[in-house]
């Protein structure tokens, strides 16, 4: 029996939930750090340098590197597009007209199909009041809705976002700069993003 040594000893400093490959979905996670301590009779007494942090699953045990949690849970994908989408048709409307009747229902019909099944006009004329609030920051839903995007998804969501402000005629140069505002908060170059407004016009005018 060792008298004197050094062994690794782990302590949870936070929780809370991740999507874990393992199980296959959201779980419970404890987030460890440890320390390297000296130990007499296996009781330790005097702590070394920090050396290793993770995360670890409460339901199965495993264990992953902290950046883990910069993956989005099962819940937060499914309330990411809704919120973006949110965020986007909100903008868009607020940049033109928005007492546009074909305006407003284009922006509502996407929302719908984005999962709020529920969503009217009332509702709308709500999130616009929001919307006007010039402390309000648009970039943080687009930006965790970006990240579980792949091209071309951000190019076809952008279109769609153009498409409600062409519902009422042709983009404003208000419409057309918070277009590119949300392309960019997609993650977007400004030049794929003229790409997509200028192919939705044609398209809008050719349809």
């Amino acid at each position: 029996m060792s008298v004197l040594g050094v062994r690794f000893y782990f302590r949870t400093v936070g929780r809370g939930t991740l999507h874990c490959q393992r199980c296959g979905g959201d779980r419970a996670y404890r987030l460890c750090t440890g320390r390297r301590w000296i130990h007499l009779l296996r009781i330790p007494f005097f702590p070394l340098e920090r050396v290793a942090e993770h995360v670890q699953c409460r339901r199965c045990g495993t264990r992953y590197r902290i950046e883990v949690l910069a993956l989005p849970t099962t819940a937060q994908m499914q309330a990411a597009l809704p919120a973006g989408w949110l965020a986007a048709a909100t903008a868009m409307l607020s940049a033109g007209d928005q007492a546009s009747g074909v305006a407003r229902n284009r922006a509502i019909d996407v929302l719908r199909a984005a999962g709020l099944t529920d969503y009217d006009d009332a509702a709308l004329t709500v999130d616009l009041a929001a919307a006007a609030d010039p402390e309000l920051d648009i970039s943080v839903p687009l930006g965790t809705l970006a990240r579980q995007l792949m091209m071309p998804a951000p190019e076809w969501f952008l279109a769609d976002v153009v498409r409600i402000g062409l519902a009422d005629g042709a983009l404003s140069a208000d419409e057309r700069v918070a277009a590119q505002v949300i392309a960019a908060h997609l993650g977007m170059t400004a030049a794929q993003a003229r790409g997509v407004i200028s192919m939705t016009e044609e398209s809008a005018a050719a349809g």
